[in-house]
């Protein structure tokens, strides 16, 4: 459990001030500190003293982080192991101790022995080649990483480190979240909070649904005393200070750690233009303050609509922190498309810059399929963003996968110009503005998008969709 201890660390006057109202208007006081809620649960005669409980969740984002590590070794029953396996001794490859960054866990069991391949997006993923299901893309992407070197496949400019990363934390933590806890499971009927969650639990039905959605979003319990830099450096391990919460000189993965799209929120925030990150933890925090707050007893219909008030401040923030990461992609891989072309006007070797174009376009992909996995039907933006970003990255020859054949060998055909992929680009960020309303990245690469297309006189493939 975590000691309260909240004058001990520098607050940011905003979140203060923002904390401050939020406690106003909750019936139960809050302590900014996710952690120590006391248990509810009508008739508990269990040891546990506090109703929280969240170690599955971190346990996948634990996995996760490892199984990047894995892909750019190429071993398969490695990967196997960590995506769909129930050692609870595999080891904890990333997040790992670094320097007086000192992590408390080394195996996976001792916070929850878990899998990723049983809580993957089960659904049809239609911006992969192939009409496969999540499961089934990730399986594709071990074949493809297992055969090439390192995880990277240069000659169709796929990184798969990045590629299963990122599409793995929507189709698990982002779909179960927001798709799953956030939704369905806030019905009266569904998990109800005068009944405990599962037999001999210390939790009711409500709590621990809401706190498993709070542990997939990978942030520090500790969250609402911290500044974005804050939890930006604790993800980078950089300040272990900040992260240790309970002063024990190690840094817990189960509450003092930043993981997954936490992290990617931090990341936007420190730039001072958004608040994703407090506004998101803010919202957990209240909710679970309202659970906590009847005591034991279901929740009543107009508390129900609350919490899905609260719910969906969490899901609206946390789209569009996904969204800032493919606008913020689009634009590092037409920033590549640029630098290539130069050097290849120059004659020189672009094999340093087509790296970066591989990893950049990876991240870019995964972060646009990951955004498709929520359970909103996006309609049209997908299909758009789907289009302009395609298969692949445009390759040189000006070919782009459209498909696989009968053995799961890429199909390369004739595709955009240099110049007109790089509009692609554009129209993703400009779409990413309009449909999602980002804005924690410059928009300058798109002030000029009009001016460009004349230019080039490219017309997109994609452009009337």
């Amino acid at each position: 459990m975590f000691n309260k201890r909240l004058t001990a660390k520098a607050v940011p006057l905003t979140v203060v001030l923002g904390s401050a109202i939020l406690i106003s208007t909750s019936a139960f006081a809050r302590s900014n500190v996710y952690a120590d809620f006391p248990i509810t649960l009508k008739d508990y005669s269990g040891s546990s003293t506090t109703s929280v409980s969240y170690k599955g969740q971190m346990a996948r984002h634990a996995l996760e982080s490892s199984l990047k590590k894995l892909i750019s070794k190429g071993d398969m029953s490695a990967m196997q192991s960590y995506f769909s396996g129930d050692d609870a001794s595999r080891a904890i490859i990333a997040p790992a101790t670094k320097g007086d960054f000192v992590i408390k866990q080394s195996t996976i069991g001792e916070l929850s022995n878990k899998n990723l391949s049983g809580k993957t997006y089960k659904g049809l993923v239609p911006g992969w080649v192939g009409s496969m299901t999540g499961p089934e893309v990730v399986a594709f992407m071990f074949e493809k990483a297992a055969e090439s070197e390192g995880g990277y496949d240069p000659s169709h400019a796929m990184d798969y480190t990045q590629l299963v990363s990122k599409f793995l934390m929507g189709a698990v933590t982002y779909n179960q979240a927001v798709d799953n806890y956030l939704d369905e499971k806030l019905e009266a009927d569904n998990k109800p909070n005068n009944k405990p969650y599962k037999d001999g639990a210390a939790y009711t039905g409500k709590e621990h649904v809401w706190d498993e959605a709070f542990g997939y979003f990978g942030a520090p319990a500790h969250t609402l005393t911290l500044t974005a830099q804050n939890v930006y450096d604790i993800a980078k391990q950089k300040d272990a200070a900040v992260a240790d919460y309970n002063y024990d000189g190690k840094v817990d993965l189960y509450n003092e750690m930043a993981f997954g799209h936490a992290y990617y929120a931090s990341s936007f925030d420190k730039g001072g233009k958004t608040t994703y990150l407090h506004d998101i933890v803010g919202a957990y925090m209240d909710g679970r303050d309202l659970i906590t707050s009847v005591n034991g007893r279901a929740l009543s219909d107009s508390e129900r609509d609350e919490l899905k008030g609260y719910a969906q401040t969490i899901k609206t923030n946390w789209e569009k922190v996904i969204a800032e990461a493919v606008f913020k992609y689009a634009g590092s891989t037409y920033k590549d498309m640029m630098k290539i072309e130069a050097i290849l006007e120059s004659g020189g070797d672009v094999s340093k810059e087509w790296r970066n174009y591989s990893k950049h376009w990876g991240e870019l992909k995964g972060f646009a399929l990951a955004l498709q996995v929520g359970g909103k039907d996006m309609g049209a933006t997908s299909v758009k963003l789907n289009r302009l970003i395609g298969y692949s990255p445009l390759l040189l020859g000006s070919t782009q996968v459209t498909g696989i054949d009968s053995n799961g060998e890429y199909i390369q055909s004739d595709s955009e110009t240099w110049g007109g992929y790089m509009v692609h680009m554009l129209k993703v960020q400009n779409l990413m503005v309009d449909e999602f309303g980002v804005v924690a990245r410059s928009n300058d690469q798109t002030a000029g998008l009009s001016d460009l297309v004349n230019s080039l006189g490219a017309k997109s493939s994609a452009e009337n969709d």
